[in-house]
């Protein structure tokens, strides 16, 4: 599609000319993607962006980590580096334990809905 049929199709469809031309230079809707829920490690963020995401949400994957400041700096490291396997690994070494999982037998287990009482 040349401009002017760019232009013609944004008329058509009652759209601005500006988002109808932004979308044919993208490829794409110019929607923001995130991606949220288990991005815990610099190969999960990075992963994320390589499928196509504009950006990560990151919770309790970097805040209940061993090192949450060290893994948060790493997670970002590989959302601006997530093509390049030298800064991934690099960022990936010694960030200590992962995300810590819950243990549904001690008393003082987070939950967030006590159905079974």
């Amino acid at each position: 599609m040349d401009d002017d049929e760019v232009f013609t199709f944004a008329k058509k469809i009652q759209a601005p000319y500006d988002l109808v031309m932004q979308t044919k230079q993208l490829g794409r809707l110019p929607v923001v993607h995130f991606a949220a829920g288990g991005v815990a490690t610099p190969a999960d963020a990075a992963l994320m962006m390589q499928l196509g995401c504009d950006g990560v949400f990151v919770g309790s994957g970097v805040f209940k980590s061993g090192d949450p400041a060290r893994r948060a700096r790493a997670i970002v490291q590989a959302v601006t580096h997530y093509s390049d396997p030298e800064v991934l690994a690099e960022v990936s070494c010694g960030l200590g334990e992962a995300m810590v999982g819950i243990n549904l037998n001690d008393d003082k287990v987070e939950r967030y809905a006590n159905r079974s009482e």
